[in-house]
């Protein structure tokens, strides 16, 4: 059974940061994408980047570039996904998701519980 241990979520002033990482058991690091979505409250799920074992780092929110960064620890099965200069509009609940396939695109297939973060202004 496939289970993620989320953290690092909680609450900040607009400029600060915050690390989310994300412990997946039973689950193989050798062949992987893993994602970071996020769900604003009245808002669809959006996705913000996915990273493969091959390599692939893919942003699909232009919101983020440049500020969140994802990343993979693979001798500790976590992905983090490192937050900088938040604003208000990122406050959201924070998804990591995987799927046993090398490469990005495509659904996922197994999702974490989320965590939240809020930034006020």
């Amino acid at each position: 059974e496939v289970q993620f241990v989320e953290s690092g979520g909680g609450s900040v002033q607009t400029g600060g940061s915050l690390r989310l990482s994300c412990l997946v058991s039973g689950f193989s690091f050798d062949d992987y994408a893993v994602g970071w979505f996020r769900q604003a409250p009245g808002k669809e799920r959006e996705p913000l980047l996915c990273i493969s074992s091959r390599g692939d780092v893919v942003y699909y929110a232009d919101s983020v570039r440049g500020r969140f960064t994802g990343s993979t620890y693979n001798a500790r099965n976590t992905v983090y996904l490192q937050m900088k200069n938040l604003k208000p509009e990122d406050t959201a609940v924070y998804h990591c998701a995987a799927r046993e396939v090398n490469y990005c695109g495509g659904g996922f297939v197994y999702w974490g519980q989320g965590t939240q973060v809020t930034v006020s202004s």
